[in-house]
């Protein structure tokens, strides 16, 4: 049985997603009751960082010392995809060294690259198409919340972006609807769209929020202009401003609606300081559960 990688949700089954939230919870409920977990002892994480964070970097590096493993933190000036060597090299002399390799990257063809010539598991720890460790800590979240994702519909305002195209695939397999809401040129890519929805998935893509959100159990957002996008921010901060998560849209949603952001967020741009501090906000819960999904993620990919 060859490796696996978690590269987005493509190759994932609901199986497999549920046995990562099963997962992640059990080690979740170790770590509260001060319970040592090291199952992965003297194993070793490379993470390549090409982009600046600050959940993913400490969730990744936090939960392999907790699994009682070791990670080596490898920044933009260290490894320098694609100018000091290619992602191939790169991949084929990490995978001689270490047992698990994340990487935060701008471009999807960097981490399938990697992926391709590993021969360890390779993590995607953000690209610009998609985020799936994020989503996965999210549903984390709600099953928390709600006892289950069933009949759940999670609203998505603002720009069709890689936390949005990492939900799209998640209705694939999931037992949810994705309504997202974006202004006219800044809709998810069509073609995970199309596929999703063909393959079962029940989504709505439209301009209009009063649309998207009716019916919410989930009003969810994220930065208007992501890393590599700096130079858009005052354009887009004009175009999206009806898109604001503020009391009055969070008014449209079911009246027990749960408010969700993946952070950093503006506050007073794609949400209000009002609605994030809100009884109605589960922002932090989802940061937590991060830590607790990328652990079950590396167990996962490593033992199974």
């Amino acid at each position: 049985m060859g490796k696996k990688d978690l590269l987005n949700f493509t190759g994932l089954s609901r199986e497999d997603m549920f046995a990562i939230f099963d997962l992640a919870a059990e080690l979740k409920q170790k770590l509260k009751a001060g319970i040592a977990h090291p199952l992965l002892a003297r194993r070793c994480l490379a993470m390549i960082f090409e982009k600046p964070s600050l959940r993913t970097r400490v969730t990744f590096e936090a939960g392999m010392v907790q699994l009682g493993g070791h990670a080596v933190f490898l920044g933009p000036n260290e490894v320098q995809l694609g100018v000091r060597e290619t992602p191939a090299d790169c991949a084929r002399s990490l995978s001689r060294w270490v047992d698990i390799i994340s990487v935060r990257t701008f471009f999807q063809e960097t981490l399938d690259e990697m992926a391709r010539y590993a021969t360890v598991p390779v993590i995607n720890a953000l690209s610009d198409e998609s985020h799936p460790c994020q989503v996965l800590a999210d549903c984390l979240t709600l099953i928390e919340h709600r006892g289950k994702l069933d009949g759940l519909k999670v609203t998505f305002l603002g720009d069709g972006n890689n936390v949005a195209h990492s939900w799209i695939e998640a209705a694939e397999k999931l037992p949810i609807s994705f309504a997202l809401a974006c202004p006219k040129g800044y809709e998810p890519s069509r073609d995970l769209t199309d596929r999703a929805r063909k393959n079962g998935a029940r989504i709505l893509i439209t301009q209009s929020v009063e649309e998207a959100i009716s019916g919410a159990d989930v009003v969810y957002t994220d930065v208007w202009a992501s890393m590599g996008q700096e130079r858009e921010a005052v354009e887009r901060a004009m175009v999206f401003r009806d898109y604001q998560v503020n009391e009055r849209l969070v008014g449209m949603a079911k009246k027990d609606a749960m408010v969700m952001h993946c952070l950093p967020a503006h506050r007073g741009q794609e949400i209000t300081h009002e609605v994030i501090e809100s009884a109605q906000s589960i922002v932090f819960d989802q940061a937590e559960n991060r830590l607790h999904v990328q652990k079950a993620i590396m167990v996962w990919l490593l033992q199974s």
